[in-house]
């Protein structure tokens, strides 16, 4: 038996030969052995020996796949709202003590001092909330955060703001809420919550084994998050939602318990149905019809964004996303929600469908809706259509329409330098800086007006000529007039605002000078050359054709850390010859010999002679 914990209601006694220790960050976890799966690419090598063993079976504790780089960029997330946050909150202070001091001025017949504040806060009271102040902070209760300071500006420990408090709705065994209490600082309560009976008995384990820190912050409940959700509006300034599949039935509670200014994240894992596999399912699930176009991993991100403002907009509320992320095998968004009736009407602007020809791929954007100011009014009108005819004048092919998606900005740049900064400074505290800190610098240099990007090389496939290089392209559209940047989401991904016949113009001009073999007259490549350009391009190389990044060479997109890399199964299910390719065939061979007493390193040089399978 071995004691641990951090003294009092924080001390357990667990027998350690029962458990792997699992350590990520500063935070650590019990797993039994035959019970727990975690995956290997989550912790130092050092461990790799003894979670080989744990890798046999599948988590009876979690239907969460998460990964370390997920809860990596989460923490700096939070770490950068948790800042931003309190600069907004000073600034209204500022901003409170001003007009508290102006008050007296203007009307000598009041009373001045603790009374005339007392009288101005009344007066906010009187109005419902409806007092001026600036967008990101909370506009149901704002009057309430400056009273305390203007009653008295001065006193120390006065109008202060609470510590965040954070709700992870699908917790598990509890690291992510661990790791949060643990390395955040100035991070108040941690509410955990699952509705799986064994994965709230192993949360509130792993809250002991970590101490009196973890006990102090952190709380684990038996419940279902959404009817928890609901029973607790507006009350966390962070809500973490990272199911396994869709998140869509956990959004509407979501956002209802998020308070004004605060933070939702969302995790979205079913990339097969978002990337359009199921469309239909898709529809249903998110209210948007996905394509299955080259960009449609950032579709989905903006598929979800979508789904997240209409839920909000039921309750007047809107978001502002800060980040938004596709990783790995899933997309994951940061976005900060506020109530305003008046600014939800702006939506529909921030909204459009997606036409995208079926013989060339290009793409075509509809707002839903546009506005129009006459003196100091402004109208919301429907937007124009249609933006595409009925047959695509590049090729003569239909279109396809898909969304409604997101169209406004994904990313706000100030927040991904912020965020990135913070990671650089303390590059020690994230196990998994080196993709996090690729992913965010490819993020920063992203043309963030631009929604969806093109593929190079499925434009070359189009034309089936040989592909410029992304230096003469770039150039191509600089020289052009237009910008361009690279894009997180696929390493071949061009972000441009060029029109289609633009590009295609380029593209032709390529191929007068790399002529291709001559082709059917009806593909559509062969209709797209058989029109003369109207652009001439110029290929000399553009200054900007490189991006800072690219030019010093820093690190923007790295390999799969290991070999079957990808999504691992739901918890519960067996693992049979039909999984090897998600798993490799090394599980399901070590499940046999683990069975038999046996481990698993006997197949380990074999696993290691294959090919290794490609991450869709």
């Amino acid at each position: 038996m071995h004691e641990t914990g951090g003294g009092g209601s924080g001390t357990m006694s667990v027998d350690l030969n029962d458990y792997a220790i699992i350590k990520e960050g500063e935070a650590e976890i019990l797993m039994r052995k035959n019970e727990v799966f975690y995956n290997p690419t989550q912790v130092p090598k050092s461990y790799l020996l003894v979670l080989l063993c744990c890798l046999m079976r599948l988590l009876t504790v979690s239907p969460s796949n998460n990964q370390v780089d997920n809860r990596d960029m989460s923490i700096a997330v939070l770490r950068t709202f948790i800042s931003k946050r309190k600069h907004e909150h000073e600034a209204l202070l500022l901003k409170r003590t001003k007009g508290a001091q102006k008050a007296p001025e203007k009307d000598s017949s009041e009373p001045d001092g603790e009374e005339a504040a007392e009288e101005s806060v009344k007066n906010d009271e009187n109005t419902n909330g409806e007092c001026e102040v600036p967008q990101e902070v909370s506009q149901d209760e704002p009057c309430s955060i400056s009273k305390e300071l203007v009653k008295a500006p001065e006193g120390k420990g006065r109008g202060e703001m609470r510590p965040p408090r954070v709700l992870e709705a699908l917790a598990a065994s509890g690291l992510r809420s661990l790791r949060y209490a643990r390395e955040i600082e100035g991070i108040g309560q941690v509410v955990a919550l699952d509705n799986d009976k064994v994965s709230v008995e192993a949360c509130k384990r792993n809250i002991k084994f970590n101490g009196s820190v973890a006990c102090s912050k952190v709380e684990s409940h038996l419940t279902d998050a959404r009817v928890y959700m609901l029973m607790h509006p507006k009350e966390f300034d962070v809500v973490d939602l990272d199911p396994y599949g869709a998140p869509s039935v956990f959004l509407d509670s979501a956002v209802q318990s998020v308070a004004d200014g605060g933070m939702l994240m969302c995790t979205a894992t079913d990339m097969a149905v978002l990337c359009g596999s199921s469309g239909e399912v898709c529809y249903s699930k998110y209210g948007s019809y996905p394509l299955r176009g080259k960009y449609c991993h950032e579709m989905a991100l903006r598929i979800l964004l979508a789904c997240i403002e209409s839920h909000a907009n039921r309750y007047k509320r809107y978001i502002v996303p800060v980040l938004s992320v596709k990783m790995n095998f899933y997309v994951r968004v940061f976005v900060r929600i506020y109530t305003s009736a008046s600014a939800m009407k702006n939506t529909p602007l921030k909204l459009s469908y997606v036409y995208q020809c079926i013989g060339c791929d290009s793409f075509h954007l509809q707002h839903i809706g546009r506005t129009v100011s006459k003196n100091n009014s402004v109208r919301y009108m429907p937007g124009f259509g249609p933006a595409v005819p009925q047959d695509c004048t590049d090729c003569g092919k239909k279109f396809n329409m898909g969304g409604p998606i997101w169209s406004a900005p994904i990313h706000d740049q100030e927040w991904v330098t912020s965020i990135l900064a913070d990671v650089k400074s303390m590059k020690e505290k994230y196990p998994a800086y080196d993709r996090i800190s690729a992913v965010l610098t490819t993020i920063s240099e992203e043309l963030p007006d631009v929604p969806l990007f093109l593929s190079l090389h499925n434009l070359c496939a189009t034309l089936k000529c040989t592909s410029p290089s992304a230096v003469i392209f770039r150039s191509a559209v600089i020289n052009a007039g237009y910008r361009i940047s690279g894009t997180h989401v696929n390493p071949l991904g061009l972000k441009s605002d060029a029109p289609m016949d633009v590009i295609w113009d380029i593209m032709r001009c390529w191929v007068k000078s790399h002529p291709v073999k001559t082709q059917p007259p009806d593909l559509p490549g062969s209709v797209i050359l058989a029109k003369e350009p109207v652009l001439q391009a110029n290929f000399a190389r553009a200054v900007a054709s490189l991006s800072k990044a690219q030019a010093k060479k820093v690190t923007r997109f790295l390999p799969n850390p290991e070999r079957h890399w990808g999504p691992k199964l739901r918890a519960g299910r067996q693992i049979t010859s039909k999984h090897i390719s998600l798993l490799g065939p090394l599980a399901l061979n070590g499940t046999v010999n683990h069975e038999n007493g046996e481990e698993p390193t006997a197949k380990r040089q074999k696993t290691d002679e294959e090919e290794p399978t490609s991450n869709s």
